[in-house]
């Protein structure tokens, strides 16, 4: 480490979160090939770029030469800056090919190569972020790295590690032995083969950690960058629920309204931001993803359920109306992501000009009503950004607003509708940001359980078959012969052998799925999916699973993914799936596989439960009542949407209207001419019921 700061004294490199539309040149590289967009940005470049492959890592091994990774992703604002000052620098482009083999990599398509190369950057310096330039040694070990640099220091860092690796290459080959050492432990899981008893002391004393770093004048997390993290409120949701915890309660409430009214929030349209650059939720880095939707609809739905607000249904509803209009495809597939970027009234590419206004456009658009507009969406200090322009967000309620502007709320209302219709007219006519349109099977997933969630809390049947639609191109399209999945999708072409995550997100949708249609090929393919995993991933040593499949080529270290962060990780899912799939099938080996991967984390999930709250989601699950509920008869449909509306976080639910179904919990418990609601726990019923409210009171922590 210290080495390393020697070497490269007197670069300014820029550490934080930072994170891509190509101005091409006439000669295209070999990325013209590939289909990623984010690829397809670079393939004018004057570098000569290769994508990751065997061909590519097999020439520099052949040609003695270092290794530029340089991983990004298509929405990302800081990868197309680097892209313009650099990548399109003739100059710089003839040093980086006369002394480097140069591979662009998706990070959204190689998630692996991502994890491998962001843990080198973050062990040389305690950050990372995209996008991520990792410089390696032909057998792809790293000796540097870091994220955006300015023209100047990338060029000095070319000009100095090729000088360094012609004169000392044995310095280098130290350093990167010591790097990639360090990866390995990193990734290390060691087996806690001392069984521990889940309490419930364990969890509230991660509870409490947990509040040590919760926002509770903003919302979120204490951090000066924020980002929603839905899975650690989705958490603390349930927990507040089960344990009637007063000060979550009104936390969670802050933190769903303040990002609900923040800049985070498109208000024309629907939808959010990927995070905002500071504490408040108003300044956003305008990149919007899948991934953060998807959750976001699951959670604000969830919340609904359980709060009964307005506005939290107004979210969802939106942000569904976005993803419909601006991110589905024909064939029910959903794409990943649409740019920070597009051009402004100049023609240049700038961040967030397709959604920030000038307050003398807002005055021409609204006229009488700008005053009115201007308390409403804040165009005051507030919503300043720069350079005279506003990004939109709210202070306050309709309610107060509309009784301090002397109207009714539903005049108001009124106004509020116009005002976004007239404003989305207008932003139609922008020129827009460009759109990820390749489909990743996990985030495609994660959004197939948005729909469902909110076709539970909203009853609205279009969400539900546009889910239906989207779980049938998985199995046409993203299904391999051998029962396994693929990753990607683009241009009608299903490619990359798919990683953990992409199997824990597609059986989590499938067991949603199947809770609301209450069609069980739905949850028998969440079972076999749960078989093939567990051959390809599962690691006997470890009793974790590994990232990639055991068919997939290794890189330089292998990656278990334990700590969950904006995307669950792929373990913690997967142990919850577990879990799930033991009480439908009543299969003790799955449950105990869960018990023992919980058991692995459960030390690093009491020390740090920030990293690890949807671990703590099981640990709950193991902790208080956990209830199998069935519904058997022919009224099962009609009794299911009405618990559908509730918010009840410690339940599987199954039911059949008749004696057909295979589902061992749902064996022997069809009385002709009658509906039955039977609440079980471990495979252990009490006696049914003919009504819901007769069955609720059975389930402890439902009113």
């Amino acid at each position: 480490m210290r080495y390393l700061q020697q070497l490269f004294i007197g670069i300014a490199i820029n550490f934080t979160l930072l994170c891509c539309t190509t101005s091409p040149s006439k000669k295209s590289n070999e990325l013209l090939q590939e289909t990623s967009p984010y690829l397809l940005q670079h393939a004018y470049n004057p570098v000569n770029w290769k994508a990751w492959n065997p061909k590519t890592l097999e020439q520099a091994k052949n040609e003695n030469k270092l290794i530029i990774i340089s991983i990004g992703y298509a929405a990302c604002h800081w990868c197309h800056v680097m892209e313009e000052e650099s990548f399109e620098n003739d100059s710089i482009a003839k040093i980086m090919n006369e002394n480097f083999i140069n591979i662009k990599v998706d990070r959204e398509e190689r998630p692996d190569v991502d994890n491998t190369y962001m843990t080198a950057v973050q062990l040389m310096t305690g950050s990372g972020g995209w996008p991520l330039n990792c410089i390696a040694l032909p057998n792809g070990k790293p000796i540097f790295g870091g994220t955006y640099f300015t023209k100047k220091q990338w060029k000095n860092i070319l000009e100095e590690v090729s000088a360094l690796y012609k004169e000392n290459p044995r310095k280098l080959k130290e350093f990167a032995e010591k790097i990639t050492k360090g990866i390995r432990e990193n990734n290390i899981i060691k087996p806690n083969n001392t069984p521990t008893k889940f309490t419930e002391n364990i969890l509230a004393a991660s509870v409490d950690s947990l509040k040590i770093n919760l926002d509770y004048t903003n919302g979120g997390f204490l951090r000066k960058q924020k980002f929603p993290l839905p899975n650690a409120l989705d958490f603390l949701m349930r927990f507040e629920h089960q344990y009637k915890d007063t000060v979550l309660q009104k936390y969670l409430n802050t933190s769903l309204t303040k990002m609900a009214y923040g800049g985070i929030y498109d208000h024309i349209r629907g939808g959010f931001s990927r995070y905002t650059i500071e504490e408040e939720w108003r300044i956003p880095h305008f990149e919007k993803m899948l991934y953060d939707n998807a959750q976001l609809v699951s959670l604000y739905a969830k919340a609904y359920q359980k709060e009964k607000k307005t506005l939290y249904k107004n979210v969802a509803v939106e942000t569904l109306d976005f993803i419909l209009q601006e991110m589905t495809s024909s064939n029910g597939a959903f794409y990943t992501s649409i740019d920070a970027d597009s051009k402004d009234r100049n023609g240049d590419m700038e961040e967030g000009a397709f959604y920030v206004w000038k307050k003398e456009e807002l005055e021409a658009i609204l006229q009488e009503d700008f005053a009115l507009f201007s308390r409403y969406f804040s165009i005051d200090k507030k919503g300043y950004w720069e350079d005279d322009k506003y990004i939109l967000q709210r202070t306050t309620s309709k309610n107060k607003l509309a009784i301090a502007a002397n109207i009714s709320e539903a005049q108001l209302e009124q106004k509020v509708n116009n005002w976004k219709k007239a404003l989305l007219e207008i932003r139609g006519k922008r020129s827009r940001p460009a759109t990820d349109k390749k489909v990743l099977t996990s985030w495609n997933a994660m959004m197939l359980k948005g729909f469902i969630d909110a076709y539970r809390a909203f009853d609205q049947e279009v969400y539900l078959n546009t889910a239906i639609k989207n779980a049938e191109f998985i199995v046409k399209n993203q299904f391999k012969k051998d029962g396994g999945l693929y990753r990607n999708y683009k241009d009608n072409k299903s490619t990359i052998n798919a990683y953990a995550e992409d199997y824990a997100a597609v059986i989590d949708a499938f067991i949603a799925l199947y809770e609301v249609t209450l069609e069980e090929k739905w949850l028998q393919a969440a079972k076999e999916l749960m078989e093939y995993a567990m051959q390809y991933f599962y690691d006997e040593n470890t009793k974790m699973f590994n990232f990639s499949s055991k068919e997939d080529k290794d890189l330089i270290s292998k990656k278990t993914a334990i700590i969950d962060g904006v995307i669950p990780s792929s373990n913690s899912q997967m142990a919850r799936n577990l879990h799930k799939l033991s009480l439908y099938f009543s299969d003790k080996k799955m449950n105990e596989l869960a018990i023992l991967m919980l058991n692995n984390v459960i030390n690093s999930v009491t020390t740090s439960p920030q990293n690890f709250t949807n671990w703590l989601h099981l640990l709950m699950s193991y902790t208080l009542p956990y209830y199998e509920v069935a519904i058997v008869g022919e009224n099962v449909s009609e009794l299911a949407k009405e618990m559908y509306k509730l918010y009840i976080p410690n339940i599987i639910f199954s039911g059949t209207s008749d004696t057909t179904s295979t589902i061992p919990l749902l064996k022997s418990k069809y009385v002709s001419g009658q509906t039955l609601i039977y609440v079980c726990t471990n495979g252990t019923c009490k006696l049914p019921k003919r009504k819901l409210p007769d069955a609720l009171p059975l389930i402890s922590g439902v009113k």
